[in-house]
């Protein structure tokens, strides 16, 4: 019997890679993907996606309750990611996970945060106590910082001044590729006895940020120094970037987290559900180093 999976956020750097996942030859013989995106990006996608089998990509928002039913048609499994700009669980996320549960829907597979058990006031907690009580079967895929967020929120700083600008002290982060992240989500939407279930997903070593900027240095052939700016001078930079302020906030609140060490566990999750060592960051860099080399 063949399942239909929903991917929200299909157009970001985790939904891409859940797709790709899904889709990647031999793929997983009993799923088709329906791809959620903004409208703006949907011709874009349909071109994009046209050689992948079994996906189809469909205009989705969750400020707007009109697109979940054209979404959720004949959907059994849903990856749920929470877009950055969107705090407020029940406000943004309620109402789609009651359409969810209305439309049959049996599994979410729910993007959280590593750590979110002891940290109520970040909106991946209470959206995973929405889906806990839905009456559907979950799974929490609690990961902790994207490399892909070094060549794309931190791109700039990298590529120009040659230095990563982050509060996050003399911390460690056991940082993880969205690329695994990807492989994990499609291995958990496509078999059985993950419903219930929370995976810790971090990569194989938790690295300070001088070791980061080191391994950009030795990668990349030129100097990568780590600043390690106060809260408030990361703020004020994030706002003169014209970054909004709720995703300045989310940020702060992260960084603020990672300092009393929350990002640096390293679990063996990926790992077993890989079936393989998860990407290291050095390989990270290796893949993605024209992101730092061109305008």
């Amino acid at each position: 019997m063949t399942e239909t999976i929903l991917i929200t956020g299909a157009g970001g750097n985790v939904g891409r890679e859940v797709v790709l996942a899904l889709a990647a030859p031999p793929g997983p013989a009993t799923a088709t993907a329906t791809a959620t995106v903004k409208a703006a990006l949907l011709p874009e996608l349909v071109t994009a996606w046209a050689p992948l089998p079994g996906v189809t990509p469909v205009a989705f928002d969750f400020l707007q309750p009109a697109t979940f039913a054209g979404a959720l048609a004949g959907v059994q499994r849903v990856f749920l990611l929470r877009p950055p700009a969107l705090a407020d669980a029940r406000r943004h996320f309620a109402p789609f996970i009651q359409a969810a549960r209305a439309a049959g829907v049996r599994q979410v597979v729910f993007l959280s945060l590593v750590g979110v058990d002891r940290q109520p006031f970040v909106p991946h907690y209470q959206i995973e106590r929405l889906l806990r009580d839905s009456g559907m079967g979950w799974t929490f895929l609690r990961a902790s910082f994207f490399m892909q967020n070094l060549n794309t929120t931190h791109r700039d700083e990298i590529r120009r001044r040659h230095e990563l600008y982050i509060p996050a002290g003399r911390s460690r982060t056991s940082f993880i590729d969205t690329r695994d992240i990807g492989a994990v989500a499609a291995r958990v939407l496509t078999e059985s006895g993950h419903e219930g279930r929370a995976y810790t997903l971090t990569g194989s070593e938790a690295l300070n940020y001088d070791q980061v900027a080191d391994i950009f240095s030795a990668e990349l052939g030129f100097t990568v120094r780590y600043a390690s700016p106060s809260l408030a001078a990361f703020v004020r930079s994030q706002r003169q970037q014209g970054t909004p302020w709720g995703y300045t906030l989310i940020m702060a609140l992260l960084y603020t987290l990672t300092r009393l060490g929350t990002a640096s566990v390293v679990s063996p999750d990926a790992a077993q559900l890989l079936q393989r060592a998860p990407r290291t960051l050095r390989q990270y860099v290796q893949d993605y180093r024209q992101a730092w080399l061109t305008a």
